[in-house]
């Protein structure tokens, strides 16, 4: 029986395979343990340039490219990645993406381009291997075929042609036309498209004029324009991208960024939090508020990213794949990196001096959950005892009600933590370690019986303490009060939603085939992506959902346009439990442990076409997404 429980034997043996002489593993991958550590400084992503700050709005705009960069330590191979960029300032393409900086009430408006093409203007194919059995853009399904499952008579190989791409504010409150819906992708403006083929999604062109109906722009082949009104609680939001059923390998191959909105009266006032860092910075030193997207990726000997061309690299499974079973034969339902990589470099370093830093901490990962601690060994044993607390003051949708003191902070992919450090106690020369003890596979709870790896994935950032330059006038972050917190009112509907797996159907024993949403009806009823929309609420109205997760993984449960709150979990056999102490604040991706309810409550105050999933790509990309309306 090959099933996601044979994983941890079949997926992650094959990434610790005995390394060769020169530091590579078998199948050509690089052996992390040969990837120098704490040799570059962390990089301080540095400000978007904006196209105009005139006007009623700030304007951008922003493309995608395929670059090279310097992700491993100096010496070795560069890496090509996707990356966000403003058009016109060939020094701002980077990966991740240079952070986008905005303040309440000031809209932003982002013309998204597709620039995924050679020196010759013919489209670039994905550096990635992107399976076309799933339920995907499939822009060689022309306009009746796109934004579906295709069928095929024989195993067909990686699709080759040009990128769909839509990027997702995540976090952002806006109109459906600029949430980057899966289904409003678009090719770049290539001169080379097979004929035949979709150009876009099917909901481009409706978002398209309900954009233009809205605010008198348009919208040009090869692009999107998306207008953010940053009407909202400041807080700490990311952009990805999230095309149809390739969100995975789009992320994965570097299209992620940070958008930092600010001001309004749910932030606090100048200098009483560590400051922001300045625009240009590239070291860290004498900047005290850093935003540090964690992911992680395994490379291939050359420099190149690896990501597995075939299911068989996740649990064996060697066929039969199409026409004679269900098994998709490329995608893999989850995968977990052999090396961390922070702001872009592998294992970096960052100098710190004896005062509080702000971090605002992403999690980043495709599947991988991250149980940061701060130690003084990197290779003590775990679970290890923090040499210094986090202040965790912010989440996903803004600041606290009260700061809170952590030994440990857990994030799930797309989980943010706005935390505060004090480094004041620490003797210059000191060296410390920000570590993982989540496992290297499936999340079930902290302090798994086989943490990750500390030699490779249990270490993340090593801090080095400098003398002090100037004093810290900031306020210690237990005498903060944060910005006032208004809870949702009384719920009046109460929804139940269930998480659920399919093993195959034509071959007995292999799973999972599909990671899927669904209804509770008779036990968990599975939705596909194309099944009619079952979650509808009502405009302004307030619904407590129950998250009924049927199956051995944990889940991050992201609803796109509303930020929640967490009410509860339960066990199916026993009592409620209230919300971790982190966790009651706004939200909008939410922990869904196995053979839990969880709940949470949101108000749905704007109509649209929305989409709530799964935050493990691999999931969300193979039926773990389902789109829900609010309004009529």
């Amino acid at each position: 029986m090959i099933t996601r429980r044979g994983f941890l034997a079949g997926g992650v043996a094959l990434l610790t395979s005995p390394p060769d002489p020169a530091g590579a593993l078998r199948g050509g991958r690089m052996n992390p343990a040969s990837i120098a550590k704490y040799v570059v400084p962390l990089p301080v992503p540095s400000i978007m340039p904006a196209a105009s700050k005139d006007g009623p709005a700030d304007r951008y705009v922003i493309g995608v490219r395929r670059l090279r960069l310097q992700i491993l330590p100096p010496g070795s191979p560069a890496t090509t990645v996707l990356g966000y960029g403003a058009v016109g300032t060939p020094r701002s393409f980077s990966s991740p993406a240079f952070r986008m900086e905005a303040r309440v009430g000031r809209p932003v408006r982002v013309t998204w381009v597709n620039e995924l093409v050679d020196g010759h203007g013919r489209a670039l194919p994905h550096p990635l291997p992107v399976d076309p059995t799933l339920h995907w853009a499939n822009p060689p399904g022309g306009r009746n075929g796109r934004d579906s499952r295709p069928a095929f008579t024989a195993t067909p190989g990686r699709y080759p042609g040009p990128v769909p791409i839509v990027t997702h504010l995540h976090g952002g409150r806006n109109s459906d036309h600029s949430d980057g819906h899966p289904e409003a992708w678009f090719l770049p403006a290539a001169r080379d498209i097979p004929g035949g083929y979709a150009t876009e999604g099917s909901q481009y062109a409706d978002f398209a004029a309900s954009f233009t109906d809205q605010h008198k722009g348009s919208w040009s082949p090869g692009s999107a324009v998306f207008h953010y009104d940053n009407e909202q609680r400041a807080a700490t939001m990311w952009f990805h991208d999230h095309a149809l059923g390739i969100t995975r390998l789009n992320v994965y191959a570097g299209l992620a960024g940070f958008y930092l909105l600010r001001g309004g009266p749910a932030d606090l006032a100048p200098g009483l939090l560590p400051g922001p860092a300045a625009f240009g910075a590239t070291r860290s030193q004498g900047i005290h508020e850093i935003p540090i997207i964690i992911q992680d990726r395994t490379f291939a000997a050359d420099g190149s990213l690896f990501y597995p061309a075939s299911r068989r690299q996740f649990d064996r499974f060697a066929g039969p794949y199409i026409p004679d079973s269900d098994i998709p034969p490329i995608w893999n339902p989850e995968f977990y990196g052999s090396t961390m990589m922070v702001n872009g470099r592998t294992w970096p370093y960052l100098p710190v001096q004896p005062r509080r830093y702000r971090f605002r901490l992403l999690n980043g990962c495709n599947s991988r959950f991250l149980d940061l601690k701060i130690v003084t060994t990197p290779l003590t044993r775990r679970p290890a005892s923090a040499a210094l607390p986090f202040w965790q003051i912010g989440s996903d949708g803004g600041f606290l009600p009260t700061p809170i003191q952590l030994g440990e902070v857990l994030l799930a992919p797309a989980e943010r933590a706005d935390v505060i450090v004090d480094f004041s106690g620490v003797r210059p020369g000191t060296e410390l370690f920000l570590i993982n003890e989540a496992p290297d596979g499936p999340f079930h709870g902290r302090h798994p019986v086989t943490p990750a790896d500390p030699a490779t994935t249990g270490q993340v950032l090593k801090f080095t303490v400098r003398p002090l330059t100037e004093p810290d006038r900031t306020v210690p972050p237990a005498e903060l009060t944060l910005p006032a917190f208004t809870p949702f009112g009384t719920a009046s509907t109460t929804r139940q939603v269930a998480l659920l797996e399919q093993d195959s159907k034509r071959v007995a024993g292999v799973g999972p085939a599909v990671a899927l949403l669904g209804t509770l009806e008779g036990g968990g009823t599975a939705k596909m992506w194309s099944d009619p929309i079952t979650e509808n609420p009502a405009v302004g109205a307030t619904e407590t959902w129950e998250i009924h997760n049927f199956t051995m993984d944990t889940h991050p449960i992201h609803l796109h346009e509303v930020v929640f709150q967490v009410i509860d979990r339960q066990p199916f056999h026993g009592p409620a439990r209230p919300p971790e102490a982190w966790e009651r604040g706004f939200k909008d991706t939410v922990i869904a442990y196995p053979s839990q309810i969880t709940r949470i409550k949101a108000t749905f105050d704007r109509p649209g076409l929305f989409v709530w999933h799964c935050h493990v790509l691999e999931h969300e990309d193979n039926e773990m997404m389902r789109p829900y309306r609010i309004g009529p």
